[in-house]
């Protein structure tokens, strides 16, 4: 019962629906779903024009940048905004873990005992 990685690999895609199997048991074949429209190409073109840009900008930086001094204070400075940062990431993602295992993202539901009626049992009904 040993699959090898691109079997399961495919059967993931196959339950996504990113690819449809087309066959029978003994001999299936598998074709990719026709999902990347025009807008998907202009979206994947943005952004790697924008991943280019980037390492343009890091690259002048990191070259024009050469010879300048940071003192110290400057690097606690940006340890501790460091530290603080990953602070916060941690401890949204431990909120957002804490409320997914506790049900507070699930919708809401009304729950109606069922000893719970629409009149009072203490008022007497009026005749």
């Amino acid at each position: 019962m040993s699959k090898t990685v691109a079997e399961l690999l495919v059967g993931v895609l196959e339950q996504v629906g990113v690819m449809k199997s087309i066959g029978n048991k003994d001999r299936t074949s598998t074709t990719m779903s026709a999902r990347m429209g025009v807008g998907s190409w202009i979206i994947l073109i943005v952004l790697l024009s924008l991943l280019v840009a980037t390492g343009v900008v890091v690259y002048l930086g990191w070259t024009l940048g050469s010879g300048a001094d940071v003192p110290t204070s400057g690097y606690a400075a940006m340890a501790f905004g460091v530290i603080i940062s990953l602070a916060v990431g941690f401890g949204l993602m431990a909120l957002i873990f804490y409320s997914s295992r506790k049900g507070y993202d699930e919708p809401p539901v009304l729950i109606v005992p069922e000893d719970d009626s629409m009149e009072s049992k203490d008022v007497p009904e009026a005749k």
